[in-house]
């Protein structure tokens, strides 16, 4: 709002300073500091209400250490994210801009769905909360709007690298001339619509989904329709399941969307594109503004969510929390950097999986199942096996920072 604005104050009235909300930089940094104190000085607010409302978690007896303790802590906490995302994005963010209109959809989207469920278990006082397959029908829902907005979207577009001859004259100590050419890589003039994404460490890190259909382009983009819908629900999921000890999931998530806005910033940027050989998405870097807002937000609500928990995020916050994330990397064609740069989400989100596939196989051969962990999800084990909350949650950041150098590193690494 504050770019349309200002830029009208800017041309008609020339006032001191209107300029600076026409850079990105000036606007991420602005929305970084409004979300984190919308997060801290009204999240305070929101605790007390939900406390008065009695919105609190239901904590079933798994014989963790300090789990009863939480009995009773407000849930629903991811609303103080959404609200401290959204409204420095309404304020910061060019609404013009089809990357931000994607991001405050996707925003709107599954906090619904998250809140929906934590209202369930909270006031209809059902444990299950929202049954599962409407929850998978919310994200595929918001996968098919994600995928069917790059297919159609006449402004998703992406400026793809061309090779160019260059010829090369040198003049030997005889004096003759001799001339030699060379291929040079840069960035075409003309903007397409593709279905090309980045993969990891391939030195021609651009993989086309057009390639697995044949070259057919209505193929080409169902099937990136279909890739959309996976990755929301894979790590909408996953992050839903990293949620179960105090700040984990905020402060794992928190590497995760600095990496990817310096990535959405390099990609829409054309000089650090064309320098780094990646490739130019006009428009995205607008995406960092809604990325600043995002951390501030997350940092922010770490400042009651860190341990002992003040609030839960619930559904609300976790859903939202991944479906964001996965859609962001949809936008700027970095999906498929997810696996190690979300690693975290994906080993919680697998030892469930293999914990319950495993369960039900030794059940079926010996008669009674068996469990790989002690318990899952993953940071559940580690707490079976007597190590402190507080030790857990910090190694897993530990490690999703890792995973954030590793995810920057393939910018080289080819």
């Amino acid at each position: 709002m504050f770019y349309h604005l200002f830029r009208i104050l800017s041309q008609s009235y020339s006032i001191p300073g209107a300029g600076m909300f026409q850079y990105i930089s000036f606007r991420a940094a602005a929305a970084i500091i409004v979300s984190l104190l919308i997060a801290v000085i009204f999240g305070r607010s929101i605790i007390d209400f939900l406390r008065r409302q009695q919105i609190g978690e239901d904590i079933r007896d798994l014989g963790l250490e300090g789990q009863l303790q939480k009995r009773g802590t407000p849930t629903m906490g991811g609303v103080i994210i959404l609200l401290a995302i959204l409204i420095p994005t309404l304020l910061f963010g060019r609404l013009d801009n089809v990357y931000v209109q994607l991001m405050i959809v996707s925003t709107l989207w599954l906090g619904f769905i998250g809140g929906l469920d934590d209202y369930i278990k909270v006031f209809r006082h059902r444990k299950e909360g929202l049954k599962g397959r409407f929850k998978v029908v919310g994200q595929v829902g918001l996968g098919i709007i994600v995928g069917t907005t790059m297919w159609l979207s006449p402004e998703i577009v992406v400026r793809e690298k061309v090779t160019q001859p260059v010829e090369t004259l040198f003049v030997n100590a005889d004096g003759s001339v001799e001339q030699q050419f060379r291929q040079r890589v840069l960035l075409s003039s003309e903007s397409t619509k593709t279905t090309k994404t980045t993969i990891p460490f391939i030195k021609d890190n651009e993989f086309d989904y057009g390639w697995m259909t044949g070259g057919h382009d209505v193929a080409a983009w169902l099937l990136y329709v279909l890739v959309a819908i996976f990755v929301v629900t894979a790590v909408s999921n996953g992050a839903n399941l990293t949620d179960g000890l105090d700040g984990l999931a905020t402060g794992v998530s928190v590497p995760i969307v600095v990496v990817l806005g310096m990535l959405a910033y390099l990609s829409g940027h054309i000089v650090y594109a064309d320098y780094l050989n990646i490739m130019y998405i006009p428009q995205s870097g607008e995406l960092v503004v809604f990325a600043a807002a995002m951390i501030g937000a997350l940092v922010g609500f770490l400042w009651y969510n860190s341990f002992p928990a003040q609030i839960f995020m619930g559904d609300t916050g976790s859903l939202s929390i991944g479906g964001i994330i996965a859609v962001f990397a949809l936008c700027i064609r970095k999906e498929l950097l997810l696996p190690v740069l979300c690693g975290v989400f994906l080993v919680e989100s697998c030892s469930v999986m293999l914990q319950v596939a495993y369960f039900k196989y030794t059940k079926r051969k010996y008669g009674e199942g068996r469990r790989i962990l002690l318990m899952s999800p993953v940071h559940h084990h580690y707490q079976k096996k007597g190590q402190f909350e507080t030790k857990i949650v910090i190694r897993f950041w530990i490690i999703s920072l890792l995973l954030a150098a590793i995810t920057l590193v393939t910018l080289k690494i080819r």
